[in-house]
């Protein structure tokens, strides 16, 4: 009964999260107003991080005891220098699982007037920020592409001890990846089919 009680410890007050998570990252989607229009505020990536010059939304990991809203808010304004107290958010979107045990949770939020003033970009994280009309994603299809997730198993994967034969109908799947193209940008990956998420709810 031992091991009993030590289970009962471990599972008390925990919340369920996706079976094989890693790392859990929050991102904000920041709605902001030009020129008295709706747009999406996005960042290039500085040079010198990993995936430098691809288009991403402000957000990072998410730290111990922290709320995905609290990380998304401490990432937009160590990354862009937007005040917390000008951030709203208004909305959790659905998370977005990666293979690779990532779990991310997009925030939607509202960036005051105040707040799009006072940015002030990190050079060591942002090499750029530029804006798209949300109108644009509501009236311009991406385009789409789709692979493959084909199981591959080792050469001794003991498939007579379980019970199988080699032509075990392994489950697969497919990956979509949505990709726009604007201003000489392209916004595609996850921060695409965050988008893509939230404009087809």
């Amino acid at each position: 009964m031992k091991e009993l009680e030590a289970l009962k410890r471990r599972y008390e007050g925990r919340s369920p999260t996706l079976l094989g998570v890693k790392r859990r990252y929050a991102v904000l989607c920041p709605f902001v107003e030009v020129e008295g229009k709706t747009h999406l505020l996005f960042e290039v990536r500085a040079e010198g991080l990993k995936q430098a010059g691809e288009v991403c939304f402000p957000g990072g990991r998410m730290e111990a005891g922290e709320s995905a809203a609290e990380c998304a808010v401490r990432e937009t304004e160590e990354e862009l220098g937007i005040p917390k107290e000008e951030i709203r958010i208004f909305a959790e979107s659905d998370f977005q699982a990666g293979q690779d045990g990532l779990l991310l949770q997009p925030l939607l939020g509202e960036v005051t007037a105040a707040g799009l003033a006072a940015m002030a970009p990190s050079p060591a994280e942002v090499a750029q920020v530029f804006t798209v009309p949300l109108e644009f994603f509501l009236t311009t299809p991406p385009r789409l592409y789709t692979y493959q997730l084909v199981a591959k198993l080792p050469e001794d994967f003991p498939y007579e001890a379980v019970g199988i034969s080699r032509e075990y109908p392994w489950r697969g799947g497919t990956v979509t990846v949505p990709i726009w193209y604007y201003g000489g940008h392209v916004i595609w990956g996850l921060t695409a089919r965050v988008i893509y998420n939230i404009i087809s709810e």
